[in-house]
């Protein structure tokens, strides 16, 4: 069996099982996280973590990630998910139950360049990203060999003016109901509408650039232009506005007058990849809330 596909399948760490993580985001009040902590009590459950935030103590929204365990979580989640409805209801919650067993399915969007496929690669294939990689589409053949010898499907799609339509319909019936997440590892296509829709804050861009700056095409050369001191990157989630949705994480490094085009852009890639794998990462662990146009990152 190829050593990277031994990698990969690793048996789930037995805690999993009777694992689960809860997200809830509701308008601020007293007694919220009492009441989630005495209903876990109630039902048996054990909570190993519990993160809160609030925007404002008084009419503001409130934020909460908790992870417990629960014996036969399995048996029990239905139950679960129905008795806590009357909390919800009562405190006007937006909740999300996810079991630590369920992995997530990723489907990675990818052109030419590949740092950021491969790092994401690299990450899953040593276990830091958690869930299962189910395929790579791309407009390009350029990176099926590599993709493949990690045991992974690799679709290519060619998109041009005239195909654009038909490469759409064809993403779509891709991922429609086989992936949890898609991310844009420098994939240099706009994603229409149709696409977003049923996976709206579950589509995650890195752009190349530190947002809201030099937003559209080649920030690299705004920025030399401009003799910027800094360069960054941004991974958001994607919205119909181009390079307007929430953003995740971002990160920078000092540059001086010293460094060209081509130099930015090697540091700019380093920036890149690490950024698109913690967004990636902090989404399948189940630590970002969207709120209007931002998030709250429990990290």
């Amino acid at each position: 069996m190829d050593t990277h596909i031994k990698a990969a399948l690793k048996p789930a760490k037995p805690y999993e099982q009777n694992r689960a993580r809860m997200l809830i985001s509701c308008p601020d009040g007293p007694g919220i996280v009492a009441a989630v902590s005495h209903f876990l009590y109630q039902h048996g459950a054990n909570i190993v973590q519990s993160d809160q935030y609030t925007m404002d103590p008084e009419g503001g929204m409130f934020f909460m990630r908790v992870e417990f365990d629960l014996p036969q979580l399995e048996l029990r989640i239905a139950g679960l998910q129905q008795d806590f409805a009357e909390i919800a209801d009562k405190f006007e919650m937006k909740w999300q139950l996810y079991p630590l067993s369920h992995k997530k399915k990723l489907a990675i969007f990818v052109s030419k360049e590949d740092h950021c496929l491969v790092e994401l690669l690299w990450q899953w294939q040593a276990g830091d990203l958690d869930a299962e990689i189910t395929m790579v589409v791309s407009n390009h053949p350029d990176m099926k060999e590599y993709v493949e010898s990690f045991g992974i499907t690799y679709h290519y799609i060619p998109v041009t003016p005239e195909t654009k339509a038909e490469a759409e319909k064809q993403q779509l019936e891709l991922v429609n109901g086989q992936v949890d997440l898609i991310i844009l590892a420098r994939y240099m296509q706009i994603v229409s509408p149709a696409l977003i829709e049923p996976y709206r804050n579950r589509i995650i861009n890195i752009h190349h650039s530190f947002l809201p700056a030099f937003v559209g095409g080649k920030p690299y050369a705004q920025a030399y232009n401009r003799g910027v001191k800094i360069i960054g990157a941004t991974a958001h989630y994607v919205t119909e506005e181009l390079d307007g949705g929430p953003i995740i994480e971002q990160d920078v490094q000092r540059v001086s007058h010293g460094d060209d085009v081509n130099e930015l852009k090697r540091i700019g890639r380093t920036i890149e990849r690490v950024v698109l794998a913690r967004a990636v990462k902090w989404h399948i662990e189940d630590r970002i809330l969207v709120h209007q146009n931002k998030t709250v990152v429990f990290n």
